[in-house]
């Protein structure tokens, strides 16, 4: 087992195993899939970051790789849960498209004032985090990730929910682009760098 690995699972021991709502989200904080749970926010996110009987894993619509964060958000009663997921994908997916697929809808009017997460659990240490957010690691994984899920589209299903993933993907591609391109190469004796006289 990995480091890593080893990492995630003593994490995972910490977060909440009550019923309710949870965030996935990426190497900057930012969610990216927002889920409900009816038999514990834990044993959910287990299956998702372990890519055991996890859906959003076998259809591609999220890459684990990039879940450095959990927000939780338990409930007392499953009655609550809707509201409260299709609340917070509302506000989430406003601020950026959310990987989801499909979207989560109440049947009554959406929570004004959101709660704010009961845990917030880091699932990577600080030195990984820092690593895989270097431009020349986070955009080639994100553009082999879309492969996968273009491939998954093209070969196994093709639905509405995949290609609405699939533009989300797309819009944290073009921020990833940007910030490789903005990085620039590195800058190496003989290409810029100031040689020192001998």
């Amino acid at each position: 087992m990995s480091e890593i690995q080893n990492y995630r699972k003593k994490q995972m021991k910490t977060l909440t195993n009550e019923i309710g709502v949870y965030a996935l989200c990426d190497l900057d904080g930012v969610p990216i899939y927002v889920g409900q749970s009816t038999d514990g926010i834990q044993s959910r996110v287990r299956r998702h970051l372990t890519s055991a009987r996890s859906d959003i894993i076998a259809n591609r619509q999220i890459d684990p790789w990039e879940i450095a964060f959990v927000h939780a958000y338990p409930v007392e009663r499953n009655q609550e849960i809707p509201l409260l997921e299709a609340s917070l994908f509302a506000r989430f997916h406003k601020e950026k498209p959310l990987m989801n697929g499909s979207i989560p809808v109440a049947r009554v009017r959406l929570l004004k004032r959101l709660p704010r997460p009961a845990e917030i659990i880091q699932m990577m240490p600080d030195e990984e985090i820092k690593v895989r957010k270097d431009p020349a690691l986070r955009l080639p994984r994100q553009i082999e990730h879309i492969g996968r899920l273009v491939d998954h589209i093209l070969t196994v299903k093709d639905t509405p929910q995949l290609r609405r993933s699939l533009a989300a993907h797309f819009d944290r591609l073009d921020a990833y682009r940007g910030a490789f391109l903005k990085a620039g190469p590195p800058v190496t004796r003989g290409e810029g760098a100031d040689e020192e006289d001998d």
